[in-house]
């Protein structure tokens, strides 16, 4: 797994945790990557490949077991983005559900970050997809 792979295999963990891809958090995936430098040239095909390399991983090993194979190829820096990015994608439909919720406190505790760093992350994405409307 590179550096490409293994960042797109937690987006795709973080979108698929609570085993429903619903078509905005497909969207928010999909924009998450392709902004992404190590992205910005690959063609339909190329990430259509990615995404069937990294379902089949997700299908054999589970959505933590793709984390575990993932975080180690990942740099400190890289995983703080991918904790950052992970934390997005969780609030993108606006309804985080206990396995998402799981999900992040799991992943901020195995990405090789400070503990009050990767909580702090998790916590100001929350923040920043808060709806100030809702009681």
């Amino acid at each position: 797994m590179d550096n490409a792979e293994a960042f797109a295999a937690i987006a795709l963990a973080a979108v698929a945790c609570d085993d429903v891809l619903g078509r905005d958090e497909a969207h928010a995936l999909r924009l998450q990557l392709e902004y992404r430098s190590l992205y910005r040239n690959n063609s339909e095909a190329a990430m259509g490949d990615l995404f069937d390399r990294l379902l089949g991983l997700l299908r054999d090993q589970g959505v933590m077991g793709l984390i575990d194979s993932a975080l180690p190829v990942l740099n400190q820096r890289q995983q703080q983005s991918a904790l950052a990015v992970a934390a997005q994608l969780v609030h993108t439909d606006r309804k985080v559900t206990v396995e998402e919720e799981e999900f992040l406190k799991q992943l901020a505790i195995k990405v090789d970050l400070p503990d009050s760093e990767a909580n702090m992350i998790v916590q100001a994405i929350e923040a920043l997809n808060r709806d100030m409307l809702d009681s």
